[in-house]
């Protein structure tokens, strides 16, 4: 588990998940089902997969997809190194692929082997990426005690009926009613009971699961307040909000690395003191040669934004050092990580000059580095009497936040000045 999580275990025998993600996307419009479009390089349903993967209390995920998107799926579970995960097959509407995903608990022809029937199953849209465990915790421990529990928001608009002329037929008093969410939860036995019962009808209109669980087996949910991060992605501006607020989860920490060279330390731990009210940031003075056992903590955690500060014109050993060891940590893996390499001015001549062949060498390790999902960019700063160096520090730190939190895959490579 991971740190600062919830522990369901005591109180429930097994809980699994069921993840459908077998929608054709039409609202997103595209060819890509919304599923499977990718946010900062990585496809949305790795995102909801990985949430609901990292709480340890829940034993087995089932992701429900079309059967022409089988392979894709497991691709994504290989690449990603995903966890107690199955794939399996979905049916033609939402309520037939989750009924198939609950089969697999039950029912051998549907797969190679049963997987072990939990006490309560979490029921979770896959475009739904942001679910912490606190609220999976709350409708499973809701679920235990009542049989069905489901996330609820306030309804931020007023809900109208239209008569059959196209006007106004009557309105709903908003107070009164909730915007039914995800996660829901349910005793095992209800909800496949219910399905099992479930009409054609139902099975091919309905996307209640709690609506299931009320009409055939008498079961009244717990309705659980949830939180604003469990929205549901489902037009293209979706994807842009997602894409803002993976962003912003990976620009709150920010690691710099400087030699034991006195002017390399002096600029970072004034680029510390700048950087700090904005960003948590651990700074590190070592030789890369070394592989410093802090360094490899850092890189072992969820830090995905480096800067290495060096006196050469363009530190090419230290940055593939660098690049080495990202590498060996599996941190870009899930998410793209930026590295800024930070040139150091201290020569008496007044210019500093990178030329041609070394701004091409540049740009070609960083386009090479890029498909590793590094993003690799050059910041110069000028270190000299007559430059005032915080000024210069402070408009580093400046570039510094604008580069992390844009991560703009294009400009890899380019040399900005601070």
């Amino acid at each position: 588990m991971e740190p600062g999580g919830c522990d369901a275990g005591p109180t429930v025998k097994a809980v699994a998940a069921v993840l459908p993600a077998g929608g054709s996307g039409e609202r997103l419009g595209g060819a890509t089902p919304k599923q499977f479009c990718t946010v900062q390089g990585r496809p949305l349903v790795s995102y909801t997969v990985r949430a609901v993967e990292r709480v340890s209390w829940i034993s087995d995920i089932i992701v429900v997809v079309s059967p022409e998107n089988i392979e894709t799926m497991k691709s994504i579970i290989e690449k990603y190194g995903h966890k107690r995960v199955t794939v399996t097959e979905g049916g033609i509407t939402r309520h037939r692929s989750i009924f198939n995903g609950l089969k697999l608990f039950s029912e051998n022809k549907f797969s190679n082997h049963l997987l072990q029937k939990p006490e309560v199953v979490v029921i979770h849209d896959a475009v739904r990426p942001f679910v912490e465990e606190d609220i999976l915790l709350k409708v499973v421990m809701a679920a235990k005690e009542h049989g069905a529990a489901g996330a609820i928001r306030p309804l931020v608009s007023t809900v109208i009926a239209s008569a059959a002329d196209g006007c106004l037929d009557h309105s709903l008093e908003r107070t009164k009613y909730r915007a039914s969410e995800m996660p829901q939860a349910f005793l095992f036995d209800i909800i496949y009971q219910a399905y099992q019962q479930c009409t054609d009808y139902d099975l091919d209109y309905g996307t209640e699961c709690l609506h299931l669980a009320l009409k055939y087996c008498k079961t009244n949910a717990k309705l659980v307040e949830g939180t604003a991060d469990l929205w549901k992605v489902t037009y293209k501006r979706d994807l842009y909000a997602a894409e803002s607020i993976i962003k912003d989860s990976l620009s709150q920490q920010i690691c710099i690395i400087t030699d034991v060279k006195e002017a390399v330390v002096q600029v970072g731990f004034l680029l510390h003191e700048s950087l700090r009210s904005q960003i948590k940031v651990e700074t590190i003075s070592i030789s890369l040669s070394k592989r410093d056992n802090h360094l490899q903590n850092i890189f072992s955690g969820q830090c995905y934004n480096f800067v290495c500060i060096n006196d050469k014109k363009y530190a090419t050993e230290e940055i593939q050092q660098l690049v080495d060891m990202l590498e060996e940590s599996n941190i870009p893996l899930l998410h793209p990580v930026v590295l800024i390499s930070v040139h150091l001015n201290t020569s008496e001549n007044a210019s500093f000059s990178i030329d041609l062949e070394e701004l091409t060498k540049m740009k070609k390790f960083a386009r090479e580095v890029k498909r590793k999902n590094i993003l690799v960019y050059g910041l110069l700063i000028q270190y000299k009497d007559y430059f005032p160096l915080q000024e210069t520090v402070n408009s580093a730190a400046a570039l510094t936040m604008a580069l992390i939190k844009d991560r703009n895959p294009e400009l890899t490579g380019q040399l900005v000045v601070a």
